[in-house]
This record gives C-alpha cells, structure tokens and sequence, in this order.
C-alpha cells in the first residue's frame, strides 16, 4: 500500500485499457489490475475482427488489444497482476485487495471486470472457438456468407442473433431442447422467426459435440426423448445461451442488476460516488470492442472531473487548517442572474479584507458537488466553518448584499 493511486482499473478489457489511456494521458496516476499475464480479456480470444472502425481489412483481437495496451503504457499507465477477491469502497480512498495477497489504493476506481458467454460445454467447444464456433453474431457473421450455420439458445438474444444471420448464410437452423413450437422468446420475436425461409428447427434436440478438423464441420444432436444422435453438417455454430458477468466479488458493493450486471448511468456512474463501470459487466444495448472502449473514454474523463472537484472541495472549503469562514458560491454562466448575484457576493467578500474566502463553481462543471449539498437553485450560496456548512442563501431574489451581510454577522465573526 506504498502507493495511493488516482485510478485504478480493475480488467484490462478494452474498457479498461481505454480508460487507461484516458486516465493517464489527463495526467492522472493510473494502473489496470487484471489476472491474466496478457491484457484484453474476452476480445483477446478473438481471432479475426473486421467491424472495428478504421480497421477495414481486418485484424486481430489480440493484435488490437495489444496496440490498446502499448498505447496507454506510453502514457504511463501502470499494469499489475492479481485476481481481486474483495473490495472496501466505504471511505473516499478506495481499497481492493486479490487473493495473492496484495492491497491497492486510489481515489477512483473504475470496473471493468467483463463478462463470459455462457458455453455449452461440449467436445470440441473450446478447440474450435474462432474456428466456427462463436457467441457474437454481430461480430462474426460476415465470415459465413453463402454457408450453413447452427444456432444454440431459443431466448430474446438467440432468436434476435439468428434473424440477423439470415442476412448472411444460406441457412441458419436453430437447435431447440423444446418440444416443436415452445420457444423461450417472446411470442412477437417467435412469429417472426418461423415465417422466416432461412429458418430451419431443430426440435427435442441438444448439441453433444462440435466436431471438424481445425474448421467446424458437423455437430452431433442428441434428442432427449428418445437419445438418437444424429450428424448435421454445419460451418458454424453460434451460441446464443446468456452471458455471465464476473461480478460476484462486487455483491453488496455496488449496485447490480437481478443478473449480475454491474448498473451505471451515462456517465458509467455506479451508485457509489468515485466508482465507475465499463464494458460487457455493465448493463447496456451492444457489448462490442468498440462500445467498451467508448465506455472506457466516458469513464476516464468523468473520473477526471470527479477528481478535480473533490480536490477544490477539499483544499479550498473543507480544509479545517483554514480558519477563516468560506463561502462556496454555485453559479452557472449560462443562467445570467447568478452572475450578478455571485458579483455582488465577490464585492462583499473583499470589504471584508481577507476575514472571508469565496470560492465559485460552475454548478454545471461541478454536478457531483452541488448534489452533494443539495443544490437545487441557482445561484445558491453556501457559508462554511471549521468544514461544515453552516447556512445558505437560495435564489438570485434572495442573494443580496444585505443577505449577504446577514449571514455573515450571524454566523461568523468578521
């Protein structure tokens, strides 16, 4: 605990690495934490990505993830290596802790823990993953034009996932452990996909084994009622059976959905101020490499302002060195009363020679600030002692000079 960081990055996803780059390159002290040796998590099992922008005639997952890596290392982002086991997110210094043992400090803490598609866990799923077996149709579905591929999952997602590879194959046939038109999906999505000619079903059915010979080339169904396993050749297979995100170290840590996803707003915002979450463990529309770096940048940045204001509160307001009264003075430029109130303010501040400090801030710079101490006007003035606000005035009509001076001989001495 040598070191108190100001942001720390839990998973070296694209999110985190992306707010690794923001982070460091607005000069922030910064450091990703991620269990594994090399950065990218679930993009790095990626072998060919051809949808992420610039990238038109493809690359790598792992071969992006590195240039994201390098990329915020040449800002000076540190990298460390552990697997988090607990997290202390009560006190305005953030602690996480892994199981080797290690204990880490910072300001901020940004999330990124990802999340895993749900596998089917049969032979020849791990081997041929990327090689015709994939969990993201968005992602791979331009590389089985004009082929025959098979769809795992009968839910919202598997079905959605299969009406979009329609687009691209010649056949998509869905395997369904159901009985003939039982779907999991709603009925609408349902109609739908059966008036669908690419469509084909597979019924009383579960996959027992993918099989090929370095490509996928067939799967093996089991039918449940009677356990006859039959060949289907195939090029593809896509499952589509949830996600599971690795959030079980954040249980009763910071909001998360009936699922497990990590709930932020958007400005990746957890419910705990000072910590934020990015990439697939959040809940969200698309989890892409591209939305997850996006979520990265947004987080980063907000963190930044975060910072800057948590600085200016405490040296300039709270510090309980500085004897003198304070008046924290929230006004914003685009409301043009509060300039005139906040002058009238300033001019009383400096008659009263140095005996009273005024510190102004743009309510709309300074959002977490102003809900913090329940802003909900503007202008508002805010009075200070020994750290402790103590009195305010609310509204430009009750901002006057002679309020003002009120406030100041009833609560403080000048």
């Amino acid at each position: 605990m040598s070191k108190l960081y100001d942001l720390l990055i839990i998973g070296a996803g694209p999110g985190g690495l992306a707010a690794g780059i923001y982070g460091s390159r607005a000069k922030l002290s910064t450091a990703v934490l991620d269990k594994n040796a090399e950065p990218g998590g679930q993009a790095s099992t990626t072998d060919e990505m051809e949808n992420y922008p610039g990238f038109y005639n493809g690359t790598t997952g792992p071969g992006i993830m590195k240039e994201f890596a390098d990329h915020a290392k040449s800002f000076g982002t540190e990298f460390l290596r552990g697997t988090v086991d607990e997290v202390d997110f009560t006190g305005p210094v953030k602690k996480v802790h892994t199981q080797q043992g290690d204990t880490y400090e910072s300001k901020v803490v940004v999330l990124s823990p990802g999340a895993t598609p749900r596998k089917i866990n049969v032979k020849g799923e791990a081997e041929l993953r990327g090689k015709g077996v994939s969990y993201c149709a968005t992602c791979d579905a331009d590389f089985f034009v004009d082929l025959d591929v098979v769809v795992v999952g009968n839910g919202d997602a598997a079905i959605e996932e299969a009406m979009y590879l329609t687009k691209f194959a010649e056949t998509v046939t869905i395997i369904v452990i159901h009985e003939e038109g039982n779907l999991d999906c709603n009925k609408a999505s349902a109609e739908k996909a059966m008036k669908n000619p690419k469509l084909k079903w597979v019924w009383n059915s579960t996959v027992e084994e993918i099989a090929g010979d370095e490509l996928v080339e067939k799967v093996v169904l089991k039918n449940i009622n009677t356990g006859e396993l039959t060949d289907l050749e195939t090029n593809g297979v896509f499952v589509f059976i949830g996600t599971e995100p690795h959030t079980d170290f954040l249980k009763g840590k910071v909001e998360l959905d009936d699922r497990g996803y990590l709930v932020a707003n958007d400005m990746m915002e957890t419910n705990v101020p000072g910590v934020y979450a990015v990439g697939d463990a959040r809940v969200k529309y698309l989890r892409q490499v591209v939305t997850a770096a996006a979520d990265g940048a947004i987080a980063a940045s907000a963190a930044e302002k975060y910072l800057s204001e948590l600085e200016t509160l405490q040296n300039d307001v709270l510090d309980v060195s500085n004897k003198k009264p304070v008046i924290l003075a929230f006004w914003a430029p685009q409301v043009e009363e509060s300039i005139d109130s906040i002058a009238a303010v300033d001019k009383i501040v400096e008659e009263k020679n140095g005996a009273v400090e005024l510190v102004k801030l743009d309510t709309y710079r300074a959002k977490k600030t102003a809900t913090q101490y329940k802003v909900t006007e503007i202008p508002t003035i805010v009075l200070f002692k020994d750290g402790k606000d103590v009195a305010r005035i609310e509204g430009a009509k009750n901002i006057t000079s002679d309020a003002v001076e009120d406030l100041l001989k009833e609560s403080v001495e000048v």
